[in-house]
Protein backbone atom coordinates (compact mmCIF):
# COMPACT_ATOMS: atom_id res chain seq x y z
CA UNK A 1 0.00 0.00 0.00
CA UNK A 2 1.34 3.68 -1.19
CA UNK A 3 1.37 6.76 0.95
CA UNK A 4 -1.73 8.11 -1.26
CA UNK A 5 -3.68 4.56 -0.85
CA UNK A 6 -2.95 4.87 3.28
CA UNK A 7 -4.21 9.02 3.29
CA UNK A 8 -7.65 7.30 1.09
CA UNK A 9 -7.81 5.00 3.62
CA UNK A 10 -7.26 7.28 6.44
CA UNK A 11 -10.52 9.19 4.84
CA UNK A 12 -12.70 6.01 4.31
CA UNK A 13 -12.25 5.25 8.02
CA UNK A 14 -12.90 8.71 8.70
CA UNK A 15 -16.18 9.00 6.53
CA UNK A 16 -17.08 5.39 7.71
CA UNK A 17 -16.69 6.77 11.71
CA UNK A 18 -18.89 10.00 10.87
CA UNK A 19 -21.39 7.77 8.91
CA UNK A 20 -21.58 5.65 12.37
CA UNK A 21 -22.31 8.40 14.83
CA UNK A 22 -24.45 9.91 12.32
CA UNK A 23 -26.82 6.69 12.34
CA UNK A 24 -26.44 6.50 15.95
CA UNK A 25 -27.68 10.14 16.53
CA UNK A 26 -30.19 9.89 13.83
CA UNK A 27 -31.53 6.83 15.14
CA UNK A 28 -32.12 8.02 18.59
CA UNK A 29 -33.63 11.40 17.77
CA UNK A 30 -35.77 9.47 15.56
CA UNK A 31 -36.99 7.42 18.46
CA UNK A 32 -37.25 9.92 21.04
CA UNK A 33 -38.86 12.74 19.21
CA UNK A 34 -41.13 10.33 18.05
CA UNK A 35 -42.14 8.81 21.31
CA UNK A 36 -42.08 11.97 22.98
CA UNK A 37 -43.81 14.47 20.85
CA UNK A 38 -44.64 12.75 17.83
CA UNK A 39 -41.98 14.16 15.43
CA UNK A 40 -39.69 12.85 13.15
CA UNK A 41 -36.48 14.56 12.62
CA UNK A 42 -37.11 16.26 9.30
CA UNK A 43 -40.10 17.03 11.14
CA UNK A 44 -38.27 18.47 13.81
CA UNK A 45 -34.97 20.15 11.63
CA UNK A 46 -37.67 21.83 9.79
CA UNK A 47 -39.83 23.27 12.79
CA UNK A 48 -36.14 24.28 14.11
CA UNK A 49 -35.06 25.99 11.05
CA UNK A 50 -38.21 28.35 10.77
CA UNK A 51 -37.84 28.84 14.61
CA UNK A 52 -34.23 30.51 13.78
CA UNK A 53 -35.36 33.02 11.50
CA UNK A 54 -37.01 36.46 11.97
CA UNK A 55 -40.69 36.60 11.66
CA UNK A 56 -40.61 32.55 12.32
CA UNK A 57 -41.05 31.98 8.28
CA UNK A 58 -38.71 31.40 5.04
CA UNK A 59 -38.79 30.54 1.57
CA UNK A 60 -39.72 26.95 0.26
CA UNK A 61 -36.54 27.10 -1.19
CA UNK A 62 -34.49 27.98 1.55
CA UNK A 63 -36.29 26.01 4.10
CA UNK A 64 -35.43 22.83 1.33
CA UNK A 65 -31.70 23.52 1.76
CA UNK A 66 -31.92 24.19 5.57
CA UNK A 67 -33.66 20.66 5.60
CA UNK A 68 -30.86 18.65 3.55
CA UNK A 69 -34.49 17.79 0.90
CA UNK A 70 -35.54 17.73 -2.74
CA UNK A 71 -37.79 20.71 -3.61
CA UNK A 72 -40.97 17.72 -3.76
CA UNK A 73 -39.90 16.83 -0.62
CA UNK A 74 -40.02 19.80 0.88
CA UNK A 75 -43.41 20.51 -0.60
CA UNK A 76 -44.87 17.31 0.73
CA UNK A 77 -43.17 17.46 4.36
CA UNK A 78 -44.03 21.15 4.21
CA UNK A 79 -48.07 19.54 3.07
CA UNK A 80 -47.59 17.14 6.02
CA UNK A 81 -47.09 19.79 8.45
CA UNK A 82 -49.49 22.44 7.56
CA UNK A 83 -52.27 19.44 7.74
CA UNK A 84 -51.48 18.92 11.31
CA UNK A 85 -52.10 22.76 12.03
CA UNK A 86 -48.33 23.46 12.49
CA UNK A 87 -47.23 25.23 9.42
CA UNK A 88 -48.78 27.45 7.14
CA UNK A 89 -48.00 28.76 3.61
CA UNK A 90 -48.16 32.61 2.21
CA UNK A 91 -47.04 34.11 -0.98
CA UNK A 92 -44.39 37.05 -1.02
CA UNK A 93 -45.95 39.83 -1.11
CA UNK A 94 -42.48 41.27 -3.46
CA UNK A 95 -42.64 38.06 -5.57
CA UNK A 96 -46.08 35.87 -6.47
CA UNK A 97 -44.08 32.93 -7.36
CA UNK A 98 -42.19 32.96 -4.04
CA UNK A 99 -44.22 31.43 -1.40
CA UNK A 100 -43.11 31.55 2.79
CA UNK A 101 -43.67 29.01 5.01
CA UNK A 102 -44.13 30.42 8.35
CA UNK A 103 -45.35 28.44 12.44
CA UNK A 104 -48.33 28.39 13.72
CA UNK A 105 -49.08 29.15 17.06
CA UNK A 106 -49.28 25.68 17.41
CA UNK A 107 -46.19 25.00 15.07
CA UNK A 108 -44.32 27.19 17.98
CA UNK A 109 -45.88 25.52 20.72
CA UNK A 110 -44.86 21.99 19.43
CA UNK A 111 -41.23 23.16 19.02
CA UNK A 112 -40.95 24.46 21.97
CA UNK A 113 -41.83 20.85 23.50
CA UNK A 114 -39.58 19.23 21.18
CA UNK A 115 -36.40 21.52 21.71
CA UNK A 116 -35.44 20.60 24.58
CA UNK A 117 -36.30 16.95 24.40
CA UNK A 118 -34.20 17.09 21.16
CA UNK A 119 -31.45 18.87 23.44
CA UNK A 120 -31.31 15.98 25.85
CA UNK A 121 -31.42 13.16 23.35
CA UNK A 122 -28.72 14.68 21.47
CA UNK A 123 -26.66 15.15 24.53
CA UNK A 124 -27.14 11.69 26.11
CA UNK A 125 -26.25 9.87 22.61
CA UNK A 126 -23.03 11.84 22.48
CA UNK A 127 -22.42 11.20 25.68
CA UNK A 128 -22.63 7.32 24.76
CA UNK A 129 -21.12 7.79 21.83
CA UNK A 130 -18.01 9.47 23.72
CA UNK A 131 -17.77 6.45 25.81
CA UNK A 132 -17.05 4.28 22.30
CA UNK A 133 -12.86 4.40 22.08
CA UNK A 134 -13.90 4.53 17.83
CA UNK A 135 -16.09 7.28 18.07
CA UNK A 136 -14.77 9.11 21.17
CA UNK A 137 -12.18 11.63 19.16
CA UNK A 138 -14.99 12.55 16.75
CA UNK A 139 -17.41 13.29 19.34
CA UNK A 140 -14.46 15.42 21.15
CA UNK A 141 -13.85 17.60 18.35
CA UNK A 142 -17.63 18.00 18.02
CA UNK A 143 -17.19 19.09 21.43
CA UNK A 144 -14.20 21.37 20.74
CA UNK A 145 -16.15 23.09 17.47
CA UNK A 146 -18.89 23.99 20.66
CA UNK A 147 -16.08 25.77 22.87
CA UNK A 148 -15.97 29.26 22.69
CA UNK A 149 -12.95 30.44 20.47
CA UNK A 150 -9.86 32.15 22.57
CA UNK A 151 -9.34 35.82 21.49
Amino acid sequence: MGIADDAVEIRARGWRTLAALHGLIEAELERTLSASVELSVVEYTVLDALSRQDGWHMRMQQLARAAALSPSATTRLVTRLEDRGLLTRILCADDRRGIYTELTPAGRRLYERAHPVHDEALERVLAEADARPELAPLVRALQDLEAPAAV
